[in-house]
């Protein structure tokens, strides 16, 4: 993965955010999307891109594009920024080797324990009951 080549492949556009802010909010652009196109990035090698096909299908659209978008903050600076960190998280996430799982047994002492647990609460609904005749 090579950072500066994906950097240059970002596009970006500016929208207004949503929420509350009155006249600020109406005329200043502070959102940022970008939009990534994954299936024509240079700077991911093609194991990573069929890696991230199917991790990150979800997210991606039917061209392949990658859409994240940051309103969050009152400047537009800072939602770039925010959004570029996202954009690399997910692709760290992504990337990231799944361990696998250990096959461990359950201890023959919780087995007993979790078989008195059930008769003691077994015996204890018995006694509920009333007497039969």
């Amino acid at each position: 993965m090579d950072r500066a080549q994906l950097l240059s492949e970002l596009h970006f556009k500016m929208a207004r955010s949503s929420g509350s802010g009155g006249q600020h909010v109406n005329k200043v652009a502070t959102k940022v999307v970008l939009s990534f196109n994954l299936y024509d990035s240079l700077g991911l090698t093609e194991d990573e891109k069929t890696l991230l096909k199917t991790r990150l299908a979800s997210r991606l659209t039917s061209n392949g594009q990658l859409q994240l978008h940051c309103g969050e903050t009152r400047s537009q600076v800072r939602n770039k920024r925010l959004v570029i960190q996202r954009f690399f998280n997910l692709l760290q996430q992504g990337l990231k080797t799944e361990k696998t799982r250990k096959a461990t047994r359950i201890p023959r002492a919780v087995k007993q324990k979790r078989s008195e647990d059930k008769k003691r609460q077994s015996q204890k609904k018995a006694d509920r009951r009333p007497p039969q005749i």
